[in-house]
């Protein structure tokens, strides 16, 4: 069965410091991931451009995820399954990301994102239709929370406290309880994510793992776009696409597999792991019409 769930996402920043902050975190975070076999590989990261959305950045990536995983998929599931291709176009303030399992073809994910200039209140930001909305979940996650699960705990929580952070640049926080309907500038990340895994016996645990993992994620990825802001609020673009140069050079030496360079595709990748497969995502920019949930096959 297919889910449907929207994460919202308010942040104590413009829409413009925001698409610093998010590059700067990933950055970080994929250094911070990375050690020895395990962390992220970086195949492709270029321009694309189309007549719909303009110019943007399209990157396709590994994640090697296999310690992070429930110990009850990792009781059945080979090293293969814990591999997943994530093909990414990020059209800022529009982004799409498909990610997928080469050892679990029907698997089906998609984050479909839109940032705007609010506080979380806009009620249908992806122009879904009747049918969708009626089976779309909503969750606003406060990244000042201090509440911990699972996930937490595997894909790694910082020690922020938030209700006594204050930043020394832009003399931002604390986040005290109510303080989206306070701050200003303040911008919300709406993330719609649609995840199909079509295996029965096991399919719809794999769908909830998944779903949680990425509120996770999304939590702790925007606590650190706040956290760190002291850290990235002077820098320009040119700067981070610097620093995102040397970040997926060090990246794949880290990783160490010595066949990976930037400009390998998701298909020569798929051929290198297997050669008998053909990956059915094209790195060139696909038409992203929300929601557009891509089925492997």
């Amino acid at each position: 069965m297919v889910q449907i769930k929207e994460f919202r996402i308010v942040m104590p920043m413009s829409l413009e410091e925001y698409q610093i902050a998010q590059m700067y975190m990933v950055m970080k975070m994929q250094q911070q991931s990375s050690t020895g076999p395990e962390g992220v590989e970086v195949l492709e990261n270029k321009p694309f451009e189309t007549d719909v959305y303009g110019r943007g950045q399209f990157t396709s990536k590994i994640y090697r995820l296999q310690s992070k995983a429930p110990a009850w998929l990792r009781t059945f599931a080979p090293a293969d399954a814990l591999v997943m291709q994530e093909e990414a176009w990020n059209a800022y303030p529009r982004c799409k990301t498909v990610i997928k399992c080469p050892y679990f073809t029907k698997f089906c994910l998609t984050i479909e994102t839109v940032h705007k200039a609010d506080n979380g209140h806009s009620e249908n930001v992806h122009n879904l239709s009747k049918q969708q909305l009626a089976a779309r979940q909503v969750e606003v996650l406060d990244i000042a929370s201090t509440s911990k699960d699972y996930w937490s705990y595997a894909i790694g929580s910082s020690n922020i406290e938030f209700s006594k952070f204050k930043s020394k640049r832009t003399d931002r926080g604390p986040l005290l309880e109510g303080w989206q309907d306070r701050c200003n500038p303040v911008m919300t990340a709406y993330k719609l994510v649609t995840v199909e895994a079509p295996y029965w016996g096991f399919g719809n645990r794999v769908e909830q793992a998944l779903l949680a993992g990425e509120r996770a994620l999304f939590l702790e990825s925007h606590r650190n776009c706040f956290g760190w802001i002291d850290e990235w609020f002077v820098m320009t673009m040119q700067k981070l696409r610097e620093l995102e140069l040397q970040s997926d050079s060090t990246l794949n030496a880290r990783i160490g597999n010595g066949k990976t360079t930037s400009t390998e595709t998701t298909q020569d990748f798929n051929r290198r792991i297997h050669p008998s497969k053909r990956s059915p995502i094209s790195s060139e920019p696909q038409e992203l019409t929300f929601v557009d949930t891509l089925t492997i096959s």
